[in-house]
């Protein structure tokens, strides 16, 4: 299934799409931020600097000064530095397939399944490190596939965009699988709330556990129901 992203014409976007469009869309964090287009929102609300984005590098930072009209300054070394680009490899005699790294990926670069081997397809991989830290084997590696060049210079137009869209896709993806999970777990409810209700009890204990029972569903479908409102509140 291809990726696609919608672009708006450009007198139809924000500032926010703006410098979105100007962000090398790895989907590191390195910025400080989940993901690029929450920091493209915070530098145009002033609430964080432009030059807190290492795979951007120097070129990056010019390119989203002279949209804000600002001069160009260095790369926050606290966000870390401008590097060649890397790519995640894994030492498939170590990976255990725990899953854990496909889990992390943020444009779905690494093909594998519960206890088989994974791998990356290293066209996709942005360079992000995400995978590293959550590998309980340390079976992943950050290789440099672009020597001499950096930021930009290692990454093309091109492959933003393919990232960004693979990350787009894959954050739907999950959305849409845990509203699916969800409606699954609270029909559950509801059939075992039915279940409970259909019981006849004679004792007062065996009320009594009716009752608890009864009690313990209906906060769980409650709770369920909190939860669903807030999201759909989130999402507006």
């Amino acid at each position: 299934m291809p990726y696609t992203t919608a672009v708006s014409p450009p007198s139809q976007k924000s500032l926010a799409d703006q410098l979105e469009d100007l962000l090398p869309q790895t989907q590191c964090t390195k910025c400080g931020y989940p993901a690029c287009r929450p920091y493209a929102e915070a530098i145009a609300d002033g609430s964080a600097n432009y030059n807190q984005c290492p795979p951007g590098g120097i070129e990056g930072v010019a390119r989203m000064a002279k949209l804000l009209g600002k001069p160009v300054i260095p790369i926050n070394p606290v966000n870390g530095h401008e590097r060649p680009r890397p790519v995640a490899v894994i030492d498939e005699s170590l990976c255990i397939g725990c899953t854990l790294c496909i889990q992390a990926c943020p444009v779905d670069a690494i093909v594998g399944a519960a206890k088989q081997m994974h791998t990356i397809v290293n066209d996709l991989c942005t360079g992000c490190d995400l995978c590293v830290a959550p590998c309980p084997v340390d079976c992943i590696a950050m290789v440099d596939v672009t020597p001499g060049r950096t930021g930009w210079d290692a990454w093309s137009q091109a492959q933003a965009d393919d990232a960004r869209a693979r990350h787009d896709f894959r954050t739907q993806r999950l959305k849409r699988e845990k509203e699916e999970n969800d409606a699954r777990l609270a029909a559950k409810a509801a059939s075992k709330l039915q279940a409970v209700q259909a019981e006849t009890p004679i004792s007062e204990e065996e009320k009594a556990e009716q009752a608890r029972k009864k009690a313990i569903i209906q906060a769980a479908i409650e709770r369920a129901r909190l939860k669903k409102e807030q999201a759909e509140k989130d999402a507006k």
